[in-house]
């Protein structure tokens, strides 16, 4: 049986300080300063510090340099943040918010940081109930961890390293898919980029947030599209959506994975498939969504509803108002309506104009996207079940009901 031991038992466990930010000359020095944003259970670099103090700052301050190899947690933070840990490395100052662990010799630092991983849902358990729910170093020494012998930590560690460089690896690959991607929509949503056998004219025309190629249309939306206001009169028992800056209509059950609207769905409005729905009051966030999960579904009434006609490809069209330009775009007007309340109703929103280049150019650029979606929501999963399968390996290796052969000493 492995032995179990309180973190404090092993390590020494403090935190720093925060210059005073009124005095600008304390941070403009070459020392890293870390906060709780940069404990992302990973490992911090100097790519990940945004800001540098002096050494005037660390004497008037209970700011401390931490040595590298460090392991670290977020004791504050809002959302996941809080119990994160990371692993320093570089020396550098941390805040009151962030916990240091240095171990005492013959503790495998990497086995901790991997027990400190598996508990993060029940560290962050511990936080101090009332208020704002934060954790302390005192909480922190009273975790309880499973400790067999150094070699045997060691050996564990390296195991489950080799699934965290399979899963950085993939990680890495999403991230440069999700740029690439990015960059197409910019190239081919502007006519930057053309297939050939499409063009029939090089030359482009200036409009006020771009170019565009003179065989495209730049129409107002109100031209290819019209508002629609169904209300769901009878309150029938329809899936209820909301509407993501991300991922555009979702069921709001399944999403929210609790009731977030009236019960009363009488005055909510019917949208139905392939029709699209923003909200008239945050379209400046980006929330505006296509209607594809349902034949029909309602949606609050502080949304508008509407729908295109024959001469707009839908997948194209919410490609275009998925742009962080159009997201500025909406910003934009907005700011410039004559209503009070910040909204932005069918009337303003129809006058905006959009590129519209042939369906038949709509319809490959469509393809192109609908490609690089599948390959991200593949490697997505990929990633999903890298991490849920080194999961499983941590519930039996940390927990002791699988035991490993640590690897031999090295004869001298």
């Amino acid at each position: 049986m492995t032995a179990r031991v309180a973190l404090g038992d092993i390590a020494k466990i403090y935190s720093g300080g925060t210059p005073s930010r009124s005095n600008p000359s304390y941070w403009d020095g070459d020392i890293p300063w870390i906060k709780t944003t940069q404990i992302q259970n990973g490992l911090i670099t100097t790519d990940e510090v945004d800001e540098w103090i002096t050494e005037d700052g660390m004497k008037n301050s209970s700011a401390k340099v931490v040595p590298k190899g460090t392991i670290l947690m977020a004791m504050y933070g809002q959302g996941k943040t809080r119990g994160q840990v990371a692993i320093l490395g570089i020396d550098a100052a941390i805040n009151q918010a962030c916990a240091a662990i240095q171990l005492k010799d013959g503790i495998s630092r990497d086995f901790i940081y991997q027990q400190l991983l598996f508990q993060y849902n029940s560290i962050r358990g511990l936080s101090n109930t009332g208020g704002q729910q934060n954790l302390s170093a005192e909480l922190l020494r009273e975790i309880s961890l499973s400790l067999p012998s150094y070699h045997e930590q060691n050996t564990i560690a390296n195991l489950l390293l080799i699934w965290d460089s399979a899963i950085e690896i993939l990680d890495q690959l999403i991230l440069a898919k999700q740029a690439q991607r990015k960059g197409l929509m910019q190239q081919l949503l502007s006519g930057k980029r053309r297939f050939p056998g499409i063009i029939s004219s090089e030359e482009r025309i200036e409009v006020r947030w771009g170019s565009y190629p003179t065989d495209w249309q730049y129409l107002p939306i109100g031209d290819i599209a019209e508002q629609v206001s169904e209300k769901n009169r009878n309150g029938s028992e329809l899936p209820v959506l909301s509407c993501t800056k991300h991922n555009g209509l979702v069921d709001s059950l399944k999403y929210f994975g609790k009731q977030v609207f009236s019960k009363d769905l009488s005055t909510y409005k019917i949208v139905r498939r392939d029709q699209f729905a923003y909200a008239t009051n945050h379209i400046e966030e980006g929330s505006i969504g296509y209607q594809d999960i349902y034949d029909e579904a309602v949606i609050s009434p502080m949304y508008t509803v509407f729908e295109t006609d024959d001469g707009i490809n839908d997948r194209f069209l919410y490609l275009v108002l998925k742009t962080e330009l159009y997201r500025h775009i909406f910003e934009a007007n907005t700011s410039a309506s004559v209503d009070r309340r910040g909204s932005l109703r069918w009337k303003e929103f129809s006058k905006i104009h959009i590129p519209v280049p042939s369906l038949d150019e709509q319809r490959a650029i469509v393809e192109v996207f609908d490609c690089c979606d599948r390959e991200l929501k593949l490697l997505g999963q990929q990633l999903d079940a890298f991490k849920e399968q080194k999961r499983g390996l941590m519930q039996q290796l940390l927990t002791g009901k699988v035991r490993v052969k640590p690897a031999k000493e090295a004869v001298a």
